[in-house]
């Protein structure tokens, strides 16, 4: 499917009401209930009502209830790929938060194609045709950014997670400055 430029955001691994995950990824809150709010906060002011927004997976922990409570919340048309710790949470009285709940997705924004999973893939199809793929899982952020995992991604891969954006999903126009600054950054490397 094709989308619009303007009205499309990514993210990941919010985690919504995960205690574990303050200490796990480090994040400077007090509490879940503080994570919480802070990332609905962020993702409303960025995000609209008609926006669509592409979560690639570990949105929240809990069942049901806890994860309509939060995705009533939450402004725009969200899609969900599936994460590892959604496996384990999700359960069908969840589908009526998202407009699609898959393990993978492949879109076309203009005409820039983009993979759309949980984890970063080692190899995928149209790499070397710049074709990009965004990803969640790794919780990459300033503590981490020498993990030797991801010295092995290409300059057209990005980590959509919360914990590498601020807290805050990242727009499709954000995330093609990203890529494009890599793009440049890796030519300079091998010059």
């Amino acid at each position: 499917m094709t989308y619009s430029k303007d009205h499309i955001f990514f993210t990941a691994d919010t985690h919504f009401n995960h205690e574990k995950i303050l200490q796990f990824s480090q994040r400077p809150f007090a509490s879940v209930r503080e994570m919480n709010e802070t990332l609905i906060e962020n993702w409303n002011k960025v995000v609209g009502k008609e926006d669509i927004v592409f979560h690639l997976g570990d949105f929240s922990v809990g069942r049901g209830e806890a994860w309509t409570e939060i995705g009533s919340r939450l402004n725009g048309h969200i899609h969900l790929i599936l994460g590892n710790h959604d496996m384990n949470n999700f359960n069908s009285a969840c589908t009526h938060c998202f407009e699609e709940i898959t393990m993978l997705k492949y879109i076309e924004v203009g005409k820039r194609g983009i993979y759309l999973n949980h984890y970063p893939f080692l190899c995928y199809s149209g790499a070397e045709k710049r074709i990009w793929q965004l990803f969640g899982h790794m919780h990459t952020n300033h503590n981490n950014r020498s993990d030797e995992r991801l010295k092995l991604l290409l300059p057209r891969q990005y980590d959509v997670g919360v914990d590498n954006n601020n807290f805050t999903p990242v727009s499709y126009l954000q995330v093609k400055q990203i890529i494009e600054r890599q793009i440049e950054d890796a030519k300079r490397l091998e010059r």
